[in-house]
């Protein structure tokens, strides 16, 4: 498996990182092209932001939205995937009696921007169970189709759900649920850079994905995809002067969207930079980089499988980048967790050791998973002390 350098990144090197799913790491050269970015703004910035923006922005979605198999006006930039969701949610014209389609292993953020909505209209969120471990592309089809009716508008869904690490059949999804009258919103926060998108194909009304994670981009940087069809009737969450242009060359769309307001649009302005970057890392480019990270993932679940005695809980076929273990139950259910992190206790002692990885309680309390991510800077040897201490901490939980 080919190396790549851990000093290309500013990661503390005392700590093992196999968390890259949270939030990301930017390489060095990308916060550079940032900074010089930023320099660039700040020597003029009326002309940096009233000149020259407008075209900078389109070329960097005309250039990500080729590497999603997509079309540049049919994308645009947003500051984060929830911001993505927000958009599209707050956008809709719900009435009381619609139903709202979620699985339960939905990132926490969008569903409770989907409980928002819909409590607001008066209309009913439908969650469709899929137990976990033991999941696998068929059962999740049957248990989605199954739930839908004639009220239901709409589906919202991950891409790669965020505390199971699965990668879900949007494949055979969107196209059957297109063929009953209901759009599907792709929650693709992992996706982009993970996986490889072909977004006009897959044909969902609305994708959003961030590329501060797979992609390596700086945090600020994500996209929001709706099919063209369905553009006019989505809405920046910021109404600002977009709502009141007109252009021969730029839609409804994209003027709402491109400029809502003052901010850094540095994150989105490196994204051609880091695409071109990271690809020239591996002999292979991005198809290596998805297929180095996927075997190395894959190989990282399986070791920590075999040292805590467990079956995998899901084909390797529906992972990406991420997998999820169980861990035994959490032996101190009721102690107190910090509200944002909700982690169980099992976390801080794994970051006494110098581990950054998620373990969270999935679904709910005493049930544990443990989280790995695979980017280029890790080794298969972080997986192997990861499951070495595990080992230990849960035989010192059992007494």
């Amino acid at each position: 498996m080919t190396l790549v350098d851990r000093e290309l990144w500013t990661l503390d090197p005392e700590v093992c990182f196999l968390n890259h799913g949270s939030f990301g790491a930017c390489p060095r050269a990308v916060l550079e092209e940032q900074s010089r970015l930023r320099a660039e703004l700040e020597r003029e910035p009326v002309r940096f932001m009233l000149e020259s923006l407008q075209g900078r922005v389109r070329g960097a979605a005309e250039a990500l939205a080729a590497f999603l198999g997509a079309q540049g006006p049919d994308l645009v930039f947003v500051a984060n995937a929830t911001y993505g969701v927000n958009s599209v949610l707050r956008s809709l014209e719900l009435a009381p009696g619609d139903e709202l389609l979620v699985t339960d292993h939905e990132y926490a953020a969008s569903r409770n921007a989907l409980d928002f909505v819909a409590a607001r209209a008066g209309a009913k969120v439908e969650v469709v169970d899929l137990p976990f471990p033991g999941l696998t592309p068929e059962a999740v089809e049957a248990a989605v189709l199954a739930r839908v009716t004639d009220s239901t508008r709409l589906f919202l869904i991950d891409h790669v759900t965020s505390p199971t690490g699965l990668v879900m059949p949007l494949e055979r999804l969107v196209p059957a649920l297109r063929e009953r009258g209901v759009e599907t919103l792709v929650d693709g926060a992992h996706a982009p850079g993970m996986l490889a998108l072909d977004l006009d194909a897959l044909g969902a009304g609305y994708y959003t994905g961030n590329c501060h994670k797979w992609l390596c981009t700086p945090k600020g940087s994500a996209f929001l995809h709706v099919r063209r069809d369905l553009q006019p009737g989505v809405r920046p969450l910021a109404i600002s002067h977009g709502a009141g242009l007109s252009s021969d060359t730029l839609s409804k769309f994209l003027l709402e969207f491109d400029w809502t307001g003052t901010d850094d649009f540095t994150p989105a302005l490196t994204v051609p930079f880091a695409l071109r970057y990271l690809a020239g890392l591996l002999p292979g480019g991005w198809d290596e980089i998805r297929r180095r990270n996927h075997e190395l993932v894959c190989a990282g679940r399986r070791v920590l499988c075999e040292a805590l005695g467990v079956e995998p809980p899901c084909p390797e076929s529906m992972l990406g980048s991420l997998a999820s273990v169980p861990l035994p139950d959490d032996p101190h259910p009721e102690a107190p967790v910090e509200p944002l992190l909700r982690q169980p206790a099992i976390q801080a002692d794994l970051r006494a050791r110098g581990f950054q990885v998620p373990v969270v309680s999935w679904p709910r309390r005493p049930s544990r998973l443990v989280r790995i991510s695979a980017q280029l800077y890790n080794r298969l040897e972080d997986y192997e002390r990861l499951a070495a201490t595990l080992v230990e901490l849960l035989g010192a939980e059992r007494g």
